[in-house]
């Protein structure tokens, strides 16, 4: 690799690999944040903005590795400008060449075709026998089990990556210094021991694997990975054939030739025992270790990872494709404060199920980082909320964006809280709870966070709700962090504005429906009527009911 080469190397292999180095394979969505390991989504934000949603509207990609690498950038997302600004760059290159994004769908349709022969290698179990069977699921859930010795697996998982590294081989040179680093990790794997390994042959000494160029001049035993031992056969059929000679020739004259036979006919059902410990020494000896040593290789794991991050090139270029209307690689920007500004934003989740979804801008930056939206129910304010995370997510993944241009400024921290009291902590009411979150949500926000703030201090009087929503909304805007807060606290705002403190947005109706347009001001009006009459339960339904039962 150059210099250049190598630098973005650096910067792409980031955290543990996708191939797993246990005894069971990844799944797609194991990166998911958890309480113990996230990044710049916390668990609870990952499911209230509906990333595993949104994972499924934009997931193109043909390999399971594809998939997973595609997850994991929702799941982490990239702050690293310079790393996004490159992958950008190289989808730019595929959309301009014609050539390579062809050589490049047809080399991932490959392995997608025979990635799972891999697998079925590196984590496999094999329980002995004459026969090979198909992967069936055992006591967990990715487990896998074959009969046979692994043989079939060890030649078709090892096939499979010296076809990935010869067909790499034969791709066109990319320009962009992102794709350029995919495809020499792929080539220069072939340089590797593990690969030399895999493509063979293997000889074996004393317990350890040695390749072709680590072999010393002397004849050693080479591993063939087949219950079909030529040199022993060979030379078991020769003692027998000598054996049986020997009856013939000496035994004739006592007409005992037919002990000679009878020996043959006893031997020949103890053949398939032989075949089988010398089969299972082969899998307990040689073919577990090489699992073992394949799975825990990072030069093996690198290089498949590599396969999966062109494939989620790929599948981002098809998802930008498939996306109505506009569709853009938002600029991404180096600031020491978060950014998202764009216009014509269209929820990632809803363009394709509803083709006239309104479109709002976004505007987020130094001078505008506390927004306050307001406006009665069902009129489209967590749906925008939604959409600005969503889309920063989108962005800070390298993908394309609904929206007809944006400027994004990576955020570290994305939060967004929504009411959760079904998951209150023993002794704790509604209210510290909701307040407990508040907190560990200020304390970590920095310049380069995105908030999002679902109502504050429910759970407790207007006057009190009235001050803490007070003092803790002044508290991020001096923190710097962007901050969204849905509220249908009028009163609120009113304070707010007397301080110049913040912007508002609320939620625009004409003749008493939403248009789910988002307009400068703050709502002080409410359709708790007009929801409750939709839905069934208005005044007028609670008296009917009431009638009904007396009568």
């Amino acid at each position: 690799m150059d210099d250049t080469t190598q630098d973005m190397a650096t910067m792409i292999w980031r955290g543990s690999f996708i191939l797993s180095s246990g005894k069971n394979p990844s799944g797609v969505r194991d990166t998911r944040p958890t309480a113990d390991n996230y990044g710049v989504l916390d668990a609870k934000t990952f499911a209230a903005v509906e990333a595993d949603a949104l994972f499924d509207e934009i997931n193109q990609a043909q390999t399971l590795t594809g998939q997973s690498v595609l997850y994991r950038s929702l799941a982490h997302p990239v702050t690293d400008t310079t790393l996004l600004q490159s992958k950008q760059e190289a989808l730019r290159e595929l959309e301009s060449d014609p050539e390579l994004l062809g050589a490049l769908e047809k080399f991932i349709k490959g392995m997608a075709k025979d990635e799972a022969l891999l697998h079925h290698f590196l984590y496999g179990e094999f329980a002995g026998g004459l026969t090979t069977d198909d992967p069936r699921e055992k006591t967990g859930k990715d487990r896998m089990e074959f009969g046979g010795y692994g043989y079939r697996q060890f030649i078709d998982g090892t096939g499979f990556v010296v076809d990935l590294v010869e067909q790499a081989e034969a791709l066109p040179a990319p320009k962009s210094s992102y794709l350029r680093t995919l495809v020499h990790t792929l080539r220069d794997f072939a340089q590797t021991r593990i690969y030399a390994l895999m493509h063979g042959p293997i000889y074996v000494s004393e317990g350890k694997f040695l390749t072709k160029e680590e072999k010393p001049r002397l004849p050693m035993l080479r591993f063939r990975p087949s219950m079909f031992k030529w040199p022993f056969i060979s030379l078991f059929l020769a003692f027998m054939a000598g054996l049986l000679f020997f009856f013939q020739s000496t035994l004739t004259e006592l007409g005992a030739s037919y002990v000679g036979y009878g020996i043959l006919i006893l031997v020949i059902p103890i053949i398939p025992i032989i075949l089988q410990a010398v089969s299972a020494s082969d899998r307990d000896s040689v073919i577990y270790p090489l699992q073992r040593l394949f799975r825990q290789s990072p030069e093996l794991a690198r290089a498949i990872e590599a396969m999966g991050m062109i494939d989620e090139l790929l599948a981002l270029y098809r998802h930008a494709r498939s996306i109505p209307g506009d569709a853009t690689l938002p600029e991404i920007a180096a600031d020491t404060r978060h950014t998202l500004v764009v216009a014509g934003a269209r929820n990632p989740l809803l363009i394709k199920a509803r083709p006239d979804y309104v479109p709002n801008d976004i505007m987020l930056d130094n001078h505008k980082r506390l927004l306050i939206v307001t406006g009665p129910n069902s009129g489209g304010k967590t749906a925008y909320c939604k959409t600005i995370v969503q889309i920063q997510l989108l962005a800070q993944a390298g993908a394309y964006i609904p929206a007809a241009r944006a400027r994004v400024v990576p955020a570290e921290h994305i939060f967004y809280q929504v009411p959760d009291p079904g998951q209150l902590e023993e002794g704790m009411g509604r209210f510290a709870h909701e307040l407990k979150q508040t907190r560990e949500i200020f304390f970590n926000s920095t310049p380069r966070s995105l908030v999002v703030l679902d109502e504050l201090a429910e759970g407790t009087t207007f006057e009190e709700k009235m001050t803490l929503s007070e003092y803790v909304l002044k508290g991020f805007h001096q923190l710097g962090a962007t901050t969204i807060l849905v509220t249908h606290n009028h009163e609120l705002c009113e304070r707010l504005q007397q301080e110049n403190i913040g912007d508002y947005l609320q939620v625009e109706f004409l003749s008493e429906k939403p248009t789910h347009r988002l307009i400068p001001g703050v709502s002080r009006i409410s359709h708790a009527d007009r929801i409750a009459s939709a839905i069934g339960f208005s005044k007028e339904d609670v008296a009917s009911h009431l009638a009904s039962l007396q009568e």
